[in-house]
């Protein structure tokens, strides 16, 4: 994989999917997250905001407790384009160590906010090891407030699986009521057709392991 460039879909022949849940971590959300995918023995990649550990650390220990991925969503959650590039690596560098502290280890990827990127926030993720990741499902627009409703995430979701694919939600940040009733039919259909359910790091693993064994 490179990393000089969104990561949407990783080349698999596996049936694995990454779901990633970007702003939190949130008392009443993310903890419901956990018990959707605990219910499937999957797992997910919860892309933090530094200031939201900072509020709900507990949160974040839970999710790494059991067994999901923290990555890197910046501290405060700006458009790193519109900053200087010592600005955009101090939101990425604080971001990095607030999530250090809850799991006592680097992180492998990056979220940048908006998707917002060019030639050197890129750079500046690689320099950190980074994989930044995009998604498939940018159209179900789950972000929204008021939310578009569950059957609007679902249909513009679905269209999306295929091995490999990398799925945007929100557990952070305003009501997310809808994306957890969509989440949860979405795992349940998935499992039942024979997914499983990894994080991003994972899924970029199964890719460089298929590569290998070429």
């Amino acid at each position: 994989m490179t990393k000089g460039s969104l990561v949407h879909r990783v080349p698999t022949r596996e049936k694995a999917v990454a779901f990633t849940f970007d702003d939190g971590p949130h008392p009443i959300y993310t903890e419901q997250v956990l018990e959707i995918f605990r219910k499937v023995n999957g797992k997910a990649t919860f892309c933090m905001i530094g200031q939201e550990i900072d509020k709900f650390g507990d949160i974040a220990v839970k999710v790494h407790t059991a067994g999901h991925e923290i990555a890197n969503h910046t501290y405060s959650h700006p458009d790193l384009t519109r900053l200087t590039l010592e600005e955009a690596r101090a939101e990425i560098l604080l971001g990095d160590e607030r999530i250090r502290r809850v799991t006592g280890k680097p992180t492998g990827c990056f979220r940048p906010p908006y998707f917002a990127v060019n030639d050197e926030i890129l750079s500046l993720a690689a320099e950190f090891g980074y994989d930044s990741i995009g998604c498939v499902n940018g159209e179900a627009r789950d972000w929204e407030q008021p939310q578009p409703g569950v059957d609007y995430i679902l249909e513009h979701t679905r269209p999306t699986v295929e091995g490999g694919s990398i799925f945007l939600f929100h557990d952070g940040y305003g009501n997310r009521g809808h994306t957890i009733e969509a989440v949860r039919a979405l795992v349940s259909e998935l499992a039942a057709a024979g997914y499983r359910f990894v994080t991003v790091s994972e899924l970029i693993g199964l890719a460089e392991t298929s590569f290998r064994n070429r």
